[in-house]
């Protein structure tokens, strides 16, 4: 397998910037997903790497050997793309083959490259079949086959998920992941699914209008993030974002004044009484309480009873909108007073440019 390494790439169409300066390297054998909102530039950045867009300016190396004008035939890459592709006369075997016998592989070596693809897949009772006789899973399966037989030095998936059914998409997560453990193989994977980010990479690049915002582990990005964007794009619910003003701040403390109270926040800043700012508190951590103890009170607008946990939605005194989550069992009237508190330890802080002046710290 391979390294990836982008240094200064950009991408422009025209007189539109799409793409502006990414420097990044993706490990050998690190599973890297790349996530951000529609029109982010991540699918534009992978078929960067594959070959299908050309790179502007700026360099790509793979395996330590540059790739930046080599044809996509000759840069040792697969890639799974969202629409399966598969050619509905052929069946599975021929499927997954194809690309094989295009590049002149003899019989025996593509029937034990398909053979060994699809025991990694759950293929073999299906070989025969043709794509029209499958589920959507098990044809996204077969377009992951004709990757892998292709033995290639860095795979590249491209929203492979998104016309999945919702239990699908979870299996299938599932199955990649445990496709990369078993390869061990160096991974792109495109997603606008924060979810699918979370639960299946090593690394995540986070991307906002063709600029990387933070690049970092999952847990990283949901206890650290670098400023607002990261922080409302990790993490589901998003978190909550409260406006906030300094009632008091030392070297080591800040006391903040909330739509229903204060709390004061362990946190060495150049803050002065005054200051706005922003309060950052994930939903999982706004906590019911008494009266008596609460930083803000909201009405109750919408609440989700799913069964191991409620989810109330909820408007502050200034207007500001909040998420919470609760315990299963636990029940409001729309329209009642909920009291809440944020606990010191998860709250974060953002300066008036969205950046992140102070991160909670649970473990503390």
């Amino acid at each position: 397998m391979a390294q990836v390494t982008l240094r200064n790439v950009k991408k422009s169409f025209g007189t539109v910037d799409i793409i502006k300066g990414v420097d990044l390297m993706v490990d050998d054998g690190e599973f890297c997903v790349f996530v951000g909102p529609s029109g982010c530039g991540k699918s534009t950045l992978l078929r960067m790497i594959a070959g299908l867009e050309e790179i502007s300016s700026g360099e790509l190396d793979i395996g330590g050997q540059s790739m930046t004008n080599v044809e996509p035939a000759d840069r040792g890459v697969a890639m799974v793309f969202q629409s399966y592709a598969l050619y509905p006369h052929m069946t599975v075997r021929d499927n997954i083959g194809f690309g094989l016998r295009m590049t002149g592989h003899d019989r025996a070596d593509i029937a034990a490259r398909t053979a060994r693809a699809a025991q990694m897949l759950q293929l073999g009772p299906l070989l025969e079949r043709k794509p029209s006789q499958l589920s959507g899973g098990q044809r996204q399966r077969v377009a992951i086959g004709r990757a892998i037989v292709r033995e290639p030095e860095v795979f590249l998936f491209d929203e492979p998920l998104s016309n999945l059914d919702a239990a699908l998409r979870v299996q299938m997560r599932i199955e990649i992941a445990k496709l990369h453990q078993d390869l061990k193989a160096t991974m792109i994977y495109v997603t606008h699914d924060q979810v699918e980010a979370m639960t299946m990479a090593n690394k995540i690049v986070v991307l906002s209008a063709g600029r990387i915002e933070q690049v970092g582990s999952p847990l990283e990005l949901y206890h650290r993030p670098c400023n607002q964007f990261v922080a409302g794009f990790i993490g589901s619910p998003k978190m909550n974002f409260i406006p906030a003003s300094v009632v008091s701040a030392t070297a080591k403390e800040v006391e903040l004044a909330l739509p229903g109270g204060t709390v004061k926040i362990a946190a060495a800043t150049a803050l002065k009484r005054g200051d706005k700012v922003t309060l950052g508190v994930r939903p999982e951590h706004i906590m019911l309480t008494d009266k008596s103890k609460a930083n803000l009170a909201a009405k109750l607008r919408v609440a989700e009873y799913l069964g191991s946990e409620t989810m109330f939605y909820a408007t502050l005194e200034d207007g500001t909108d909040v998420a919470a989550k609760a315990d299963g069992l636990a029940k409001a009237e729309i329209g009642a007073t909920l009291n809440l508190t944020a606990p010191p330890k998860a709250c974060h802080l953002f300066d008036g440019a969205g950046r992140a002046i102070h991160n909670g710290d649970l473990s503390r």
